[in-house]
């Protein structure tokens, strides 16, 4: 079984300053197993990975050191079940830990998330879903094969999600198709933004199978894992963005690739069935943009007390200005905590609809409160702060990146939140 581990870096936890847990286990309720694996990922990323995210970040390469530390330290398996070897968390605790990782690197969060999503929708969140009792031991076989590459080799899966249409956003069909052919799929299609891409074992792919006679429809949406190495997979364009950059998001080309039976992350049916009753599985973009707003703010404080290594040891605290802008920051902190823990924890299948307007709202504050504490750090720290030596510059941009990203963009959740609150189910103004 996978165990919870620290770093090979780090050979005496005692002897390293940790930073504070963004939530503290006694005031948020985590019992002690959720707290240890979460103290793994804020150590980790504290002592392993702030060191390294500037280097990512300046040449935008793909932290594949990091995922052999996620490897050694258990992390890739976080929502792997125990009897499969992975640590068995949860909703939350993947959540939390997330965020402690994109506290310290905001690429390796947010592609970690990727990863992650193939086990938790394959794991704990399939399990919430009907399924008779053949499909869930097809399901059981399948799944177990995903997992054993992932705990004992160390594989890494993504999930290439866009295609530059509404089909992200849930509005049609996905573009990609898999059509039936015997032992598998054919697949023919393109992904854009796809993070990982060159870089993960193999590509978790939304498509759409090709049903003779019938319409593309959603309902009939596969979730196919392609192996990198299978013939018609191809990476094509460049990867020169503004930030998240560590994420090398470029895109991926499907032509007439292959996929076995076997491959299936998710039964027929049930990737549909998973969006309609549990909306929680498109909050997982936000615990990394929850890491950055953490991030900023401690650098913040840092910088104002002259604690910022490679700057003189100035202190700036005693001005009335800087004072008052970290009161702020502290709010809009706690606000964003608040309302997003809230959200976490309330994760499940079949929601209220307080709930899925409460996730949205959670979604919005988290990627938007993240640039906006990022941009009043820089305000407040004043010129070093643009300085690329410093990590406050690459917060700043890694932190305006995530109201972009589908399926929940900042304007899509807008949206959702003033329909929904005005309109119940099958109402309209006709």
């Amino acid at each position: 079984m996978m165990t919870v581990q620290a770093s090979k870096t780090v050979t005496d936890v005692d002897k390293v300053d940790l930073d504070k847990p963004i939530f503290d286990s006694q005031a948020f309720r985590l019992n002690d197993e959720q707290a240890a694996i979460i103290a793994t990922a804020r150590e980790l990323g504290q002592t392993v990975f702030a060191g390294r995210a500037g280097t990512y970040d300046r040449d935008a390469t793909f932290p594949t050191e990091n995922y052999r530390d996620l490897h050694r330290a258990g992390l890739l398996g976080i929502a792997i079940p125990k009897k499969h070897g992975g640590l068995g968390a949860d909703y939350q605790t993947y959540a939390i830990a997330a965020a402690e990782i994109g506290r310290y690197c905001g690429a390796t969060a947010l592609t970690w998330n990727m990863h992650v999503c193939s086990t938790l929708w394959s794991g704990p969140l399939a399990d919430d879903l009907d399924m008779d009792s053949p499909t869930r031991a097809e399901h059981e076989h399948r799944r177990a094969v995903h997992y054993k590459r992932i705990v004992a080799d160390g594989a890494v899966y993504s999930q290439p999600f866009s295609e530059g249409g509404a089909a992200a956003a849930g509005g049609v069909a996905f573009g990609t198709e898999a059509k039936p052919v015997k032992g598998g799929w054919i697949v023919n299609g393109k992904k854009i933004f796809a993070s990982l891409s060159g870089h993960a074992d193999y590509y978790g792919v939304l498509c759409t199978e090709i049903v003779e006679g019938e319409k593309a429809s959603r309902r009939n949406t596969l979730y196919l894992a392609l192996s990198a190495k299978a013939g018609g997979v191809s990476v094509v364009g460049d990867w020169d963005p503004l930030g998240m950059r560590g994420t090398v998001s470029r895109t991926l080309l499907f032509k007439d690739a292959f996929v076995p039976e076997d491959a299936a992350l998710m039964p027929r049916g049930v990737y549909f069935q998973a969006a309609m009753r549990w909306p929680h599985m498109f909050l997982t973009l936000s615990p990394t943009y929850v890491g950055l707003a953490q991030a900023a703010y401690d650098f913040t404080v840092r910088y104002l007390r002259g604690e910022v290594p490679g700057t003189p040891p100035v202190k700036r605290r005693m001005y009335p200005t800087k004072q008052i802008a970290v009161a702020q920051m502290q709010i809009k902190l706690e606000q964003i905590k608040a309302i997003w823990f809230q959200a976490i924890t309330e994760a499940c299948a079949n929601p209220t609809k307080e709930q899925v307007l409460r996730a949205y709202a959670a979604q919005y504050s988290a990627m938007e409160g993240a640039n906006e504490i990022a941009t009043l750090a820089i305000r407040t720290c004043g010129g070093q702060a643009m300085l690329k030596s410093l990590p406050l510059e690459r917060i700043y941009r890694d932190s305006r990146c995530g109201s972009l990203m589908l399926p929940w963009t900042a304007e899509l959740c807008l949206d959702r939140i003033g329909r929904e609150a005005l309109y119940e189910t099958g109402e309209s103004d006709d």
